[in-house]
């Protein structure tokens, strides 16, 4: 361990005492008993349970994160909701969810992830933080920062207690959220062009869709039948809608929305999104209207999704969480890249205290987590009139969550993200897999627009659909093996096989959407899939709209 900075009051600063503050505190201090951090959080803990903050569900990556990484399985399971996957309804103005396309998973997948009530779980964060060692002050207001030239130690002035405080730190970290105090300071702002808004509110009491139907089979396509638990998300052109639940007894729900279809001026108020839903969700409103579901509170954001143009320094200073970069909630991603960007971070510090240069892997490490942002990014923008598309949107899902467990997470899982010459043997996977994407991305937005032109049922709900995941051998597979341990060379030959798995699966998707549009363009796909052998199909008939036994 080095010594203490002769400036410098502290080790880490952390500006923020929310998920991604708190959850970096704690992975510092796993790593480094001896590490001085002082987190300053402007909320007073306890906070109110439930009606606190959005970004309540988690995936594969953020749950691996807060279950392993930071060591809290046990409050995990104990104390919030097991996922049960996500679920999408394309049940736009129906009443009738139970004869609509449905997508999801009949059992649990073998990796969890978990609906996180974020006022429990912020509230527990500061108790372990502190139990830990974490010089946790909420109740501060940060009043100024000034960074500190060369390697002098930064400088916060804050009041707390009543009182004006001034703290000299080595390190800054920016996880102030929207406020953005580093972000703002610096000039780092940076949008993206993907232009959406989000409206969102929490109420007494789960809402169970299986409520919504006397169809013993369609209420038991789920083993156990807890449909409720699952992220459900209420699909239409331009929009979907969210359910999900929270461990406290209440429920989280919200509408995100591209402008261009649905104004935010049409839902940003309780009354307006009620109406709203009355419209495009029927069934959802109709759930609303019963007892018990009194409201707890209303919120909207307009134009939410921003990048950044810059998140780690040689300066001794980072972002993380919303204070950096924040992509869209309809894969939940957003716990996913606290827990990459705070691992970066705890890289970047423990190379300074062992003396390193920081200036490459500074450098490095952004750019890393700048292509994950745009890859993902490239899931959302531009796709939002194709949510609605009960013959093409599946198909998506399908794609975008492979694209996800092939690379991202078992690389996550592998504990490789920062193992740079590995990284190095992987640059031409990670390239064709970005070059699939890429390609594909377009193809399926076309697809949808030529369904979207044709007058017969071929662009509507598929009634009575059940399109299960957990059947999907390979799929399920995928999932399955984020689990596995496995050297370097394994790891590299598991990843060229997924990608692979990726050209066939894209290669089967070029030619569905030719069968049905011929004239619809490639997109450089064919290019990037000669010599590619599609092989079997990798999804039954019935993914693709022919008609399904329901037995």
């Amino acid at each position: 361990m080095s010594a203490p900075h002769p400036d410098a009051d502290i080790d880490v600063a952390i500006l923020g005492g929310g998920l991604a503050g708190l959850s970096l505190a704690i992975q510092l201090r796993r790593r480094d008993p001896h590490l001085r951090v002082t987190v300053l959080e402007r909320n007073v803990h306890p906070v109110r349970e439930a009606a606190f903050k959005v970004g309540e569900s988690t995936v594969e990556i953020g749950g691996h994160y807060f279950a392993h990484v930071l060591g809290l399985r046990e409050h995990l399971d104990a104390e919030q909701v097991r996922k049960f996957g996500f679920r999408f309804f394309f049940s736009e103005g129906r009443r009738e969810v139970d004869r609509c396309t449905e997508i999801g998973v009949s059992a649990l997948l073998p990796t969890p992830s978990w609906q996180l009530d974020r006022g429990r779980f912020e509230n527990f964060l500061g108790e372990h933080a502190r139990a830990l060692g974490v010089d946790f002050r909420d109740g501060s207001t940060v009043r100024g920062v000034d960074i500190g030239d060369g390697d002098a130690a930064h400088t916060l002035r804050f009041e707390y207690g009543g009182e004006s405080r001034v703290l000299h730190a080595r390190w800054l970290v920016d996880a102030s959220g929207r406020a953005g105090v580093l972000k703002r300071k610096l000039d780092l702002a940076e949008t993206n062009d993907h232009d959406i808004n989000a409206v969102w509110w929490r109420v007494d009491g789960h809402i169970d869709p299986n409520d919504w139907s006397d169809d013993a089979h369609w209420r038991h396509r789920c083993t156990p039948p807890d449909r409720w638990r699952s992220t459900n998300h209420m699909c239409g052109p331009g929009y979907w809608a969210w359910l999900i639940p929270l461990a406290s007894g209440a429920h989280s729900l919200g509408i995100v929305c591209d402008p261009a279809l649905h104004p935010l001026a049409t839902m940003n108020s309780f009354e307006k999104a009620m109406a709203w839903l009355a419209e495009h969700q029927p069934r959802v409103a109709e759930a609303l209207e019963q007892g018990g579901h009194g409201l707890q509170d209303f919120r909207f954001l307009r134009d939410f999704s921003y990048g950044c143009k810059q998140v780690f320094s040689p300066d001794r200073w980072a972002l993380t969480g919303e204070a950096g970069l924040f992509l869209d909630p309809f894969y939940s991603p957003g716990s996913d890249f606290i827990a990459i960007s705070n691992g970066y971070i705890c890289e970047l510090i423990e190379r300074d205290r062992a003396g390193q240069p920081l200036a490459p892997h500074a450098a490095i490490y952004q750019q890393l987590y700048f292509s994950f942002y745009q890859n993902t990014l490239s899931l959302f923008r531009g796709q939002y009139a194709l949510f609605g598309d009960a013959a093409v949107m599946p198909l998506k899902v399908i794609w975008d969550y492979t694209f996800y467990w092939a690379l991202l997470a078992p690389l996550y899982f592998g504990e490789r993200l920062s193992a740079l010459p590995l990284l190095g043997r992987l640059r031409p996977v990670f390239g064709r897999a970005e070059a699939l994407n890429r390609a594909l991305q377009p193809l399926l937005r076309e697809w949808g627009e030529h369904n979207a032109a044709l007058d017969d049922d071929r662009a509507g709900p598929l009634d009575a659909r059940n399109l299960d995941q957990y059947r999907i051998d390979w799929f399920h597979e995928l999932n399955r093996a984020l689990n596995d341990r496995l050297d370097d060379d394994t790891l590299v030959a598991r990843l060229q096989a997924n990608v692979a798995l990726m050209e066939r699966l894209a290669a089967q998707l070029l030619a569905h959407a030719r069968a049905r549009h011929p004239a619809i363009a490639d997109h450089g796909l064919a290019e990037l899939l000669v010599g590619v052998d599609a092989g079997e199909e990798l999804l039954e008939p019935h993914w693709y709209g022919a008609a399904e036994a329901l037995a």
